[in-house]
């Protein structure tokens, strides 16, 4: 069974009758990764924003469509899409798809390691919260 990013692509391909090259040239991503995310039945880790950007504009979807089957295509969920409500026990949303996709992410780890993410975090906001020295 083909995972969403498959679908998504090959529902494209066969509707715009394009061939990878067609999307790899109109996304300026190279021919070899649209053909590696069409083919490959799990994605192991999430494309660069790049790609997904890339791959979108190939695609002519918006980015968050394409963002969201990678993200499916990772086993990553991400909550809600942009129109939806958001479920009761889920955090606050920025409406950053990246923030979106941490939070999913997050969620999958274990439980120390979401404490280990959580002391990074906290000390990178404390971090910022520092003044900036002066030269």
């Amino acid at each position: 069974m083909a995972n969403a990013l498959q679908q998504l692509i090959r529902e494209r391909l066969d509707r715009g009758g394009w061939s990878y090259g067609d999307v790899a040239r109109r996304g300026g991503v190279p021919r070899s990764t649209v053909h590696h995310l069409a083919t490959t039945d799990r994605v192991v880790r999430m494309p660069q924003p790049a790609t997904l950007e890339g791959l979108a504009k190939g695609l002519d979807l918006p980015l968050d469509t394409v963002r969201r089957a990678a993200a499916e295509a990772c086993g990553i969920h991400v909550y809600g899409t942009p129109s939806a409500p958001v479920p009761e026990n889920a955090a606050a949303r920025s409406g950053d798809p990246e923030v979106d996709l941490l939070i999913a992410s997050v969620q999958q780890l274990s439980a120390d390691d979401r404490r280990h993410v959580a002391a990074l975090v906290e000390s990178l906001l404390g971090r910022s919260a520092q003044p900036a020295p002066e030269n």
